[in-house]
């Protein structure tokens, strides 16, 4: 049975025991002719809170879920990173927070129990904050101790419906219940994606033990690994946002000098982990310990959800965290064609200080210039570039689209609004279709007549001392921006839709004496592909071994 005890309004806590003594029905797994079967066994676990899972897909409404970030591994995924934990402690205590039915706390238990040297015994710590979905996580701890028992294996569990957050701060601040704080020797998640507003009260709380977060995911990383003992193993399949911009720059600074990477792994295919709940996001699966960082990891990749296709290779890790990179970007290249760009864009040295050049985000945000919105030019307006105005590397202006073409001159819109010059234009955000994932534009007042220009929020936009750039210099700026070599480099790292500013200050560049010559034979127009990668191959790297780019087209990390 199980016993419920109530810890203030809002934490239940569950407690399930499986003792040692096995039933007479039972009989324990210890022979080599028994293989088959329990195989079989452990694979049906799996299967059969799989099917739990896709039971409570079928009752969750979609709102209930996107309030809560809900998305519950599948089956594939969850025997996946069941196989990342090495685990060699006779006694294994397990953390599974955001553990929804009990996906990963079934497949890692089925994979422990497969293994020649098993733990005497297995305590898993299970939360869940819908209550939708305890009784089955209860239903998927009774398997698996039933499981263990058939093994041998003495097993323990306690589920609590509790908010991760609030509970894994008190646990790490050592406050709840008066009791000293516990060490985990793994733990497995697939958290929540959610972000997490400033002044929230989860905010709070977080930034009150020194873990502040901007999302749900990797707030529960920042407590998963404060909670696990030295030497232990966390396993966790996020989004891949957090491996590069400034908004994640703390949880890597923090994450990073306490965990050492042991092993990142990417999906070929944005659809492969999460396809059934029709999620495009990348995902990456991350296998860290608690420990000091080695000087080399492991990055492996695979084409879908699936086992058996991973490939794998040994990388320093000093080649996915640059020892001169302030923010800590994580770069992940999965070899061949990626190794060859980090090779050759490696020979750039110059950051956009040593080239007198700044990247800044477009200062017009429409909703809260509304009233200032023209649908055309006219007398007392300038023009409004959006990124739907960029098309073949160049500023095609005015359109026949839904935007506003027009900004109002007032003096609400004056500080809005930079002086005309031609300037280097990058798209903040490309659809999920678009095979470019850094779409740059020169915008040339030669084409676009005016005297200031305002720049849509959606947009960054290179220039000089708040100025123009020289027209050389900003058409090879946009070149090189354009670059396969470039973009294959750029996914390395970011693994979402967004190009941030910030993003483009990190990258190194070529020196300001090679882009204007660039920009000297570079056509007006940049969208034909092979075209600009081979001048760049020409102009910048003519001294190297040739990369065949234009076989590649730009990778999917």
């Amino acid at each position: 049975m199980w016993d419920a005890v109530q810890y203030g309004r809002t934490h239940t806590h569950f407690v399930r025991e499986t003792p040692m003594r096995i039933e007479s029905d039972i009989k324990l797994v210890d022979t080599p002719e028994s293989g088959a079967l329990s195989s079989a066994e452990l694979a049906e676990l799996v299967e059969q809170v799989e099917q739990l899972r896709l039971a409570a897909n079928r009752e969750l409404d979609s709102e209930h879920r996107a309030e809560l970030g809900q998305f519950m591994t599948p089956a594939p995924v969850a025997r996946r990173m069941a196989s990342f934990f090495e685990v060699h402690r006779p006694n294994v205590r397990l953390l599974d927070a955001g553990a929804g039915v009990g996906s990963l706390t079934a497949a890692w238990v089925a994979d422990i129990l497969s293994r020649a040297h098993r733990p005497e015994s297995i305590s898993v710590t299970a939360y869940e904050v819908d209550p939708l979905l305890v009784k089955s996580l209860g239903l998927t701890m009774e398997r698996c101790g039933e499981m263990c028992a058939r093994y041998g294996v003495r097993f323990s569990s306690e589920v609590h419906n509790a908010d991760f957050i609030e509970a894994g701060v008190s646990l790490v601040s050592g406050e709840l219940f008066d009791s000293s704080r516990p060490e985990f020797d793994c733990t497995i998640l697939n958290p929540p994606y959610r972000k997490l507003n400033t002044g929230s009260r989860q905010r709070l709380l977080l930034d009150s033990i020194g873990a502040g977060s901007t999302n749900l995911y990797t707030a529960f990383l920042s407590l998963a690994m404060r909670l696990l003992a030295p030497g232990g193993e966390l396993v966790a399949i996020t989004p891949r946002s957090f491996c590069n911009g400034r908004y994640f720059r703390p949880f890597r600074a923090d994450f990073l000098s306490t965990m050492a990477l042991r092993e990142l792994h990417v999906f070929e295919s944005r659809k492969a982990a999460f396809a059934a709940d029709a999620v495009l996001q990348e995902n990456v699966i991350v296998h860290a310990v608690k420990e000091r960082q080695g000087q080399q990891m492991v990055v492996s990749s695979s084409s879908g959800a699936a086992t058996g296709d991973t490939t794998k290779r040994q990388v320093p890790f000093a080649q996915v965290v640059r020892p001169d990179d302030p923010e800590l970007f994580i770069h992940v290249s999965t070899g061949g064609l990626a190794d060859s760009v980090v090779a050759r864009l490696g020979t750039l040295t110059h950051s956009l200080a040593d080239l007198g050049l700044t990247v800044s985000t477009g200062r017009v945000v429409d909703f809260r210039a509304r009233e200032h919105l023209r649908a055309a030019s006219g007398p007392g307006t300038v023009p409004l570039i959006w990124p739907g105005h960029l098309s073949g590397g160049l500023v095609a202006w005015p359109k026949d689209f839904k935007k506003p073409n027009a900004l109002a001159v007032d003096p609400e819109t004056d500080a809005l609004l930079v002086p005309a010059g031609t300037y280097v234009l990058v798209k903040r955000i490309s659809a999920k279709e678009e095979k470019r994932r850094v779409s740059a534009a020169v915008f040339d007042p030669r084409h676009v007549p005016c005297e200031r220009v305002g720049f849509e929020n959606h947009l960054n936009y290179f220039h000089q001392r708040g100025g123009g750039l020289p027209a050389a210099l900003a058409r090879g700026l946009a070149a090189f921006l354009n670059s396969t070599l470039l973009d294959v480099y750029f996914r390395q790292f970011s693994g979402h839709t967004q190009v941030n500013a910030g993003d483009l200050r990190n990258l190194k560049y070529p020196s300001r004496q090679q882009l204007e010559t660039l920009g000297q034979n570079v056509a007006d127009s940049l969208s034909i592909q092979g075209e600009i990668d081979a001048l760049i191959e020409k102009e910048l790297f003519s001294n190297a071994e040739k990369t065949r780019v234009e076989e590649a087209g730009p990778a999917r990390l």
